[in-house]
């Protein structure tokens, strides 16, 4: 029996209706699942017509109607509407009527519009699902990164450094590898400064929070190695010498993810009591409504959401 895969529409207008739907209608998604759409009924059969495509075969379940639909940019309705979508689906995935969930692109501007404080899905979840652990883990033509802090300004990301951040965010890596089911994975965590700090020359974050956690992941019997500077880690990780990359903050690891796989990285949250996969990318307002959004990325989603399974310990 195929799994039932859940995937929400996202922000109305943006890209996520053309991309979910021509997702859910493409030959290799229908044999590799049972995709199931969460979103406005009306802005999909729009969405259907502008890609001179027929919604037959596909359920939808529509918890929300939007009132009315602004394509380009984001609105307060849009904001409400992509919540209640996500919401529908992580309910299914909990009551066990989906396998997984995969989630189109959202606007925080349209969230905090609606009066929603989350800075996206991976918070939005965490917090509906009473999950305190978690990380976005991102992954792409061979590479796979881990991030230890996520939407931070630059000159933030050394003092929400820790040792037991760090630690965690290597466990959580672990867990990660195991629903990938890669068995016996070597984890690289990443250096924050230059040349890893040079024995504290250009930073001590090595020497004082990054070199005490991986020795605390060691002894909790873990295979780790690092800190490696960041310069040189994507290279081994993409020359299969490491199986996943912990990177200290947002760009430094997703700098070279998307140069290689933009069209076709896929993010997905490691801690919750569910699967929930996304493409790795944003709204695209720039390009929406235009029928020329590729769906790629968000094929990629579903695949990687239909072979991932949740670690024993859930």
């Amino acid at each position: 029996m195929k799994k039932r895969i859940a995937i929400t529409m996202g922000d109305a207008g943006g890209i996520g209706p053309e991309i979910s739907l021509k997702a859910t209608l493409s030959e290799e998604v229908r044999a590799l699942c049972e995709p199931v759409l969460i979103g406005d009924r009306n802005v999909f059969y729009e969405a259907a017509t502008l890609l001179g495509l027929k919604l037959k075969d596909i359920e939808i379940i529509e918890p929300y109607r939007i009132t009315n639909l602004t394509k380009g940019k984001p609105t307060e309705d849009s904001g409400r509407a992509a919540f209640f979508y996500v919401k529908k689906a992580l309910d299914g995935c909990l009551k066990g009527e989906f396998h997984a969930m995969v989630t189109s692109p959202i606007s925080k501007a349209a969230l905090r519009a609606a009066g929603y404080p989350w800075a996206g899905h991976t918070e939005m979840l965490a917090e509906l699902t009473g999950t305190k652990t978690y990380a976005m883990m991102l992954m792409g033509e061979g590479l796979r990164v881990l991030l230890v802090t996520t939407h931070l300004a630059l000159r933030d990301v050394p003092n929400a450094l820790t040792i037991e951040r760090i630690y965690e965010k290597i466990c959580l890596a672990a867990v990660a590898a195991e629903m990938l089911s890669i068995e016996d994975p070597l984890i690289g965590v990443s250096a924050l400064n230059p040349h890893a700090g040079e024995e504290g020359l250009f930073g001590t974050e090595e020497r004082e929070l990054i070199k005490p956690a991986i020795e605390k992941a060691k002894r909790r019997g873990l295979k780790v190695e690092g800190p490696i500077p960041a310069d040189v880690i994507f290279y081994l990780a993409k020359r299969g010498r490491l199986d996943i990359v912990v990177s200290m903050y947002h760009d430094q690891g997703l700098a070279p993810l998307k140069m290689i796989a933009f069209e076709k990285g896929v993010n997905f949250t490691v801690g919750l009591p569910i699967i929930r996969t996304s493409p790795d990318h944003g709204t695209a307002y720039d390009i929406a409504w235009k029928a020329v959004a590729r769906c790629d990325s968000i094929i990629e989603a579903i695949r990687t959401a239909s072979y991932l399974r949740l670690p024993h310990s859930q």
